[in-house]
């Protein structure tokens, strides 16, 4: 078993490394999850307003809450887990986050080589030319929002019941598959496809690390897991990059 000085160690000696972020590293920055018990939204849940058939049957409500998600996210800043990543790109060979969040924090601390699995919150596209835009309104100011084209607009983000955007989970198999470390963070490890990355890293004889305030399903087959909050546990592991 992988020991947290051997980890340390082999941090340093390796050249392409791989991060995986769930809800667990957002939620340090005050990121609520806006879903089970904490989700609730006038009286809709996200399983029910998160989906294709929501948005065509009331665009304007999907509108709203998302108007609602993007109002609370927006005042929040990166926490030292999200920066101290940022800084690991220019440090490694090749370095990639590939995260489960939408929220936009590790671009916001700096992160440029990002794999959104789920999609972005501050992007937009148009459903009919399908063009994606970036958009930093808050409050929207017209809702639902509009293309230039006047077609609807909808959130960047892949809902309930849809595939993942062309190619990004193809991308984050080959960053993991090409990585010597892989540090999966803050996640349940149980939503696929994102739950099946440190299982392909582990088949490449890879070193999965995990860091989670609690044990998951991903716990008893990683090189080693650290328990403690990503904003804590991350700096102590690259206590060592030049500033």
């Amino acid at each position: 078993m992988l020991t947290k000085e051997a980890l340390i160690i082999k941090l340093k000696e390796s050249k392409d490394v791989a991060v995986l972020t769930g809800a667990g590293i957002s939620a340090e920055s005050g990121v609520p999850t806006f879903r089970g018990k904490d989700g609730l939204w006038r009286q809709y849940r996200a399983e029910e307003l998160a989906t294709p058939q929501a948005f065509a049957a009331n665009p304007k409500l999907v509108w709203e809450w998302y108007d609602w998600r993007r109002s609370i996210i927006h005042p929040l800043s990166p926490n030292a887990a999200h920066l101290t990543i940022a800084k690991l790109e220019k440090y490694y060979d090749k370095f990639t986050v590939i995260t489960q969040n939408v929220d936009g924090l590790h671009a916001k601390a700096g992160s440029k080589n990002i794999i959104e699995l789920h999609g972005n919150i501050w992007k937009v596209q148009c459903i009919v030319e399908g063009n994606v835009m970036e958009n930093y309104e808050v409050p929207l100011k017209e809702i639902p929002p509009k293309c230039k084209c006047n077609a609807l607009l909808r959130p960047y983000i892949v809902w309930f019941g849809e595939p993942l955007h062309p190619y990004t989970f193809e991308n984050a198999v080959a960053a993991v598959e090409s990585a010597q470390i892989l540090l999966v963070i803050g996640t349940s490890a149980i939503v696929q496809p994102a739950a099946s990355l440190p299982i392909i890293a582990k088949e490449y004889n890879k070193i999965v690390v995990e860091i989670n305030i609690d044990d998951t399903p991903l716990t008893p087959i990683v090189d080693l897991s650290i328990k403690g909050k990503a904003a804590e546990v991350i700096p102590s592991l690259f206590f060592w990059l030049p500033t």
